[in-house]
């Protein structure tokens, strides 16, 4: 059966033959009116919606748990069809809310201040997958204005680029949700060759995990930066090519003694000279077992203030959801740990590196190039 949440509006129209018209009908109910099922199309003829349902389906994933944080922030757990588990959050704020979305049943890049990096890699997550994570709110919760959409929940977004960009679109289409695309924020740890692409593909808000501006700092609580040193990365961001009046939002966990110190902000605002950039300030939240606390607030305020003087626009993020693991790097979806994910991840793209021109969605481990101490 085929979902047609995985579908974008040409293809649906291409489902239709000589009548891509029907295909435009079905992809405004399926996107821009959330519809659960095809017995919603009141104003497609009943026999068209029998011969679609032979064939088709919409398929959403099943909500396994949804807690709500004393400051109003829910996540959601999502069990797919595999019986795999993967966790999204709903943010309040004043006037709005925004949807912080996963791409990957948990994440291969072993950064060791996030919790998701503990699952290691499962998967990648399909189309329907991750357009479900926004539509499900849309439908459930019709009275609250769903205005941002941020790729910062469970997986690095660009190794599974094709279906990210995919979800992109849709999600930004006139007949579907009409998310605009300067409220949709792809974050990413830094992969540079897909970097070279993304500017190329979307129009969504770039935003880059940095988190040190020393190399051999980087290298050890991000482990990518053996493949993309950060002086690669950096020219990277330089060379990307941003839409009039936008900035590269560059993100900041702030770690105690390991990047909060006043030598760590000079030499953070020298690395980020040249570029159009705001800092997007975290405090580290822990989670079960992490090795790594919280930074102090004075150290906090400090770094903050040495900001403030230096070009750059600054925001020191208010976490929320850090009552029920739902803040930033606290994701992990339930997912059993078997300490085997990254070793899964390495031999399943071993697989597919067989197959020449495999669909760009499946993770190339050559573009990856983590190895697991």
């Amino acid at each position: 059966m085929i979902n047609l949440l995985d579908l974008d509006k040409e293809q649906m129209k291409a489902l239709f033959g000589d009548r891509p018209y029907r295909g435009g009908q079905i992809f405004r109910w399926v996107f821009g009116r959330a519809a659960g099922g095809l017995g919603e199309m009141t104003d497609i003829p009943k026999r068209l919606r029998e011969d679609v349902a032979k064939t088709c389906t919409i398929s959403y994933p099943e909500v396994a748990d949804s807690q709500e944080s004393s400051d109003g922030t829910q996540k959601i757990a999502y069990r797919l069809s595999d019986g795999r588990i993967i966790e999204s959050v709903l943010i309040p704020e004043k006037d709005h809310w925004s949807i912080c979305v996963s791409s990957q049943v948990g994440c291969a890049m072993g950064c060791r201040f996030c919790f998701t990096a503990t699952m290691g890699f499962i998967r990648n997550l399909e189309v329907s997958e991750i357009v479900s994570q926004v539509l499900h709110p849309l439908r459930t919760y019709p009275e609250r204005s769903f205005r941002n959409i941020v790729f910062m929940g469970m997986g690095e977004p660009l190794l599974n680029y094709d279906n990210v960009i995919k979800a992109v679109r849709i999600l930004t289409d006139v007949d579907g949700p009409q998310f605009s695309k300067r409220r949709i924020t792809v974050s990413t740890c830094g992969i540079v060759p897909r970097l070279k692409l993304l500017s190329q593909d979307t129009e969504a808000a770039l935003a880059v995990s940095l988190n040190a501006a020393d190399n051999a700092v980087r290298q050890r609580i991000m482990p990518i930066t053996r493949k993309y040193p950060l002086t690669d990365l950096m020219e990277a961001l330089r060379a990307y090519q941003l839409p009039n009046r936008r900035r590269i939002t560059i993100e900041y966990v702030l770690i105690r003694g390991v990047n909060d110190s006043p030598k760590d902000v000079r030499e953070f605002i020298r690395i980020l000279h040249g570029l159009k950039a705001k800092v997007n300030l975290i405090p580290f939240n822990p989670w079960p077992g992490c090795e790594f606390q919280a930074p102090d607030q004075r150290a906090v305020l400090a770094f903050e203030e040495h900001l403030k003087n230096s070009p750059y626009t600054v925001m020191l993020r208010k976490e929320k959801g850090t009552d029920i693991l739902a803040a930033c790097g606290q994701l992990a979806g339930g997912v059993i740990h078997d300490g085997q994910g990254i070793d899964r991840f390495f031999a399943e793209s071993a697989k597919l590196s067989g197959k020449a021109e495999e669909h760009s969605s499946h993770t190339d481990p050559h573009i990856l190039g983590v190895h697991r101490r």
